[in-house]
């Protein structure tokens, strides 16, 4: 009887044992040990419960062992919505610790030069982020929004310049609008105010201006040659004439511009009017900032596009000159059409 007891008692004690090894293993595995074979970006939106966030993570197919996510996520009460990184460091528990405080892994938002229109940047935005692109559009419209920043809707693209940005998927549009307002401070050193002063123009200047050259040319090392045109026509007082903004005008619409186009009445049609339109008519790129800062010196006070189609321009200081080579283009623009109906 004692024998049996005896033995009862060790094979509860290394059942006891085996429980608590086992109960211990488990505690170090989901604690410690790497449960992940590969990479994943995990996007949660406020939808999602538990449940989801796991399966979304388990039909990625890098999970080691289901068994420890399923453990640790069945004791996480609540998640933060965000953008985050599981990769083969990641412990069950640092991925649950991650979910329940928001340590997010930023995104890149990404903004080009060929932005145009407060919807465009709405779509971009809204498309890279989690906010919705209606809420980046009303406020990239509000001019009470905009108002914290010092400018209208009007000057809306002085306000942003074309980069990638780092900052976290859930941010808000507000947020948004500060990190783009913080890094055009940013650029604007004193080196470039000093160059928009040598130019006469103020930053808000140089940014429309540096989006007329955006609409005239995307070919980099005729932007200066343009932006230079441009100002020779503001420093003698002649109207930029510029079609870029009558297209603007338009909403971008018309594949060409005619002369019809040209009696539009706008403040922007700078056929109309000298000087400046009111704003930029597009969001330009730091090219096109720079070459306004930095023009060419040359005397040209027109330009027209070159006949061969390459994307380059023919320039002249006298109207012409300037007619001959917009001839010369409208010719070849005519044969180019005959061909292509043939």
């Amino acid at each position: 009887m004692k024998k049996r007891i005896v033995w009862g008692g060790l094979l509860l004690l290394a059942s006891i044992l085996l429980v608590a090894g086992v109960y211990a293993y488990r505690i170090w595995y989901d604690r410690k040990v790497p449960n992940f074979s590969g990479k994943m970006e995990l996007y949660v939106l406020p939808s999602m419960d538990v449940a989801a966030v796991q399966d979304s993570i388990l039909a990625a197919g890098i999970v080691r062992s289901p068994k420890s996510l399923e453990r640790v996520l069945r004791e996480v009460e609540g998640i933060k919505p965000g953008h985050y990184l599981i990769d083969s460091t990641c412990s069950s528990v640092y991925v649950a610790r991650m979910l329940q405080k928001g340590w997010q892994t930023p995104v890149n938002l990404t903004l080009a030069g060929s932005i145009r229109r407060p919807s465009d940047l709405a779509r971009r935005i809204g498309n890279q982020m989690m906010v919705d692109s209606a809420a980046v559009a009303s406020f990239a419209t509000s001019n009470d929004s905009l108002r914290a920043y010092g400018v209208d809707r009007t000057q809306l693209f002085t306000l942003i310049i074309p980069d990638t940005y780092q900052m976290l998927w859930t941010s808000s549009v507000r947020e948004i609008f500060d990190r783009f307002v913080k890094e055009k401070d940013a650029w604007w050193t004193p080196e470039r105010l000093e160059a928009a002063r040598l130019q006469r123009l103020s930053p808000q200047e140089v940014a429309t201006l540096a989006s007329i050259v955006n609409g005239e040319t995307r070919y980099e090392p005729e932007q200066p040659s343009v932006a230079a045109v441009y100002l020779n026509r503001l420093n003698c007082g002649m109207r930029l004439q510029a079609d870029p903004t009558i297209a603007f005008c338009f909403d971008y619409q018309p594949s060409r511009i005619l002369l019809s186009h040209l009696l539009v009445e706008s403040p922007y049609n700078t056929y109309k009017y000298a000087g400046l339109p009111p704003g930029p008519i597009s969001c330009p790129p730091k090219s096109c900032l720079e070459a306004v800062l930095h023009p060419d010196t040359h005397n040209y006070l027109y330009f027209c596009a070159d006949p061969s189609f390459n994307g380059t321009h023919r320039f002249a200081s006298s109207y012409s000159e300037h007619l001959s080579n917009a001839r010369a283009f409208q010719k070849a623009l005519t044969e180019r059409q005959k061909s292509s109906a043939r």
